[in-house]
């Protein structure tokens, strides 16, 4: 048995790059589904359908519905409010980009909305995928960053990938992004990120990652010896397969490129809040929908101590925050993260900054880990183990039945309602 495995492991591993990366990807997504059908089985009365629904109706609830609502229907010209002339909740949350392209794939094919959703969905996470290896690639042997794949395709919530939700596209931009800064490609990526801040809200720290990386490469050239490398591991050490060229300092062209990147970055994140304000006439008409599921106004980090308290009590509470940073701290400072360079680290650091700033903690905060993908590499730094690796890999797909069960799967709570995934 244990000379078959092997055996067939050799055998995969003459495959080209990228039928390994596919057949990862692929094998996670059919466990997942397989997760998703058995929760389906034991789903009760709920929202949206009877009980025990098929795979296809299970996936398509949630914000799936509202992004079909989005491609069947459009925005709203006017924000919709209650009585007391409270905005309730709208499409005017869900970026455009993801429908749109729902839209014409529905449009060329005849397929039902939904699936096209669907389709987009899957094909964007498995292109996510490739890209993410290509990615990793810069950093890593070939082995160290197919685990760190199978980490990224294994993660708890990695199942959101092959439903009807904007992260995998969100991904597959970000991911190619990513990539071309790293490439110093900063022109090409432009393009890349304009559509990425159409289809999530990664605007913002990217324009963070950016600005910080222009800083950092200016400082780099002015001392003396500028532009000598980034610290790295042992396991990262093979010849570099991708064209990197990051121990040749940065030109004034190339720093230049880089500023414009930031600037269009940061002009691109305003892009979709300024789009509803022209369609709606109300320049708060995105942040109005946004804190409407959670229920009061935007104060920047207040959320985050508000549900320490709620969990720890008003002691610990106040304290989980900043132990909660400086643990972060620790995990962006250890050697197998330093090895991902100053890009990725920098990328890290600036969207865990963002999540802290306005994100309000709850259940969905979960999924919105899902662009800290690059500390998947990180993780499969940290040893080259297949015992560790595998562990790894068993764990994260434990959890992800614990998310799909708890979270997707629809139980209504004592008060009403439940959880969102």
């Amino acid at each position: 048995m244990r000379k078959g495995i092997a055996s067939v492991a050799a055998h995969a591993g003459r495959w080209p790059w990228w039928v390994q990366v596919a057949s990862v990807y692929a094998a996670a997504r059919v466990v997942s589904a397989c997760i998703f059908m058995a929760a389906a089985l034991h789903q009760g009365v709920n929202p949206w359908f009877p009980a025990k629904p098929d795979y296809w109706n299970f996936i398509n609830i949630w914000d799936a519905r509202w992004y079909g609502e989005v491609l069947q229907n459009g925005y709203p010209s006017q924000l919709p409010v209650d009585e007391s002339g409270n905005v309730q909740e709208n499409a005017w949350a869900f970026y455009a980009l993801f429908p749109l392209l729902g839209r014409a794939v529905s449009a060329m094919t005849g397929l039902d909305p939904a699936l096209a959703l669907t389709f987009i969905a899957m094909a964007s996470g498995l292109g996510a995928a490739l890209v993410v290896y290509r990615l990793f690639r810069y950093k890593a042997t070939h082995r160290t960053a197919m685990w760190a794949v199978a980490f990224f395709a294994t993660f708890p919530v990695a199942a959101v990938l092959q439903v009807p939700y904007a992260e995998s596209l969100n991904l597959l931009l970000l991911a190619s992004a990513l990539l071309l800064v790293m490439q110093r490609r900063y022109m090409w990526a432009m393009p890349v990120v304009v559509l990425m801040c159409l289809s999530r809200p990664t605007g913002v720290p990217f324009a963070a990652m950016a600005g910080g990386l222009l800083t950092y490469r200016l400082w780099q050239r002015s001392r003396p010896g500028g532009g000598l490398p980034d610290a790295g591991l042992p396991d990262a050490g093979l010849p570099d397969v991708s064209g990197s060229r990051e121990h040749v300092p940065h030109s004034g062209r190339e720093l230049l490129a880089l500023a414009a990147l930031a600037g269009v970055s940061g002009l691109s994140a305003l892009m979709w809040p300024a789009i509803a304000w022209a369609v709606t006439g109300d320049p708060a008409a995105y942040t109005k929908t946004e804190t409407v599921w959670r229920g009061h106004d935007l104060v920047p980090f207040k959320p985050w101590f508000d549900t320490g308290i709620q969990l720890f009590g008003p002691v610990l509470g106040v304290l989980a925050p900043f132990v909660f940073v400086a643990v972060f701290g620790l995990v962006m400072t250890s050697p197998p993260v330093v090895a991902l360079g100053a890009e990725l680290r920098l990328w890290c650091v600036c969207y865990m900054g963002y999540l802290l700033v306005f994100l309000h903690p709850q259940t969905s905060t979960f999924r919105m880990l899902l662009p800290l993908f690059p500390l998947a590499l990180g993780a499969a730094l940290v040893s080259r183990s297949k015992a560790y690796r595998g562990t790894v890999v068993i764990m994260f797909l434990l959890l992800q039945i614990v998310w799909i069960v708890w979270l997707w799967a629809w139980a209504q709570l004592p008060g009403g309602g439940d959880y969102p995934p």
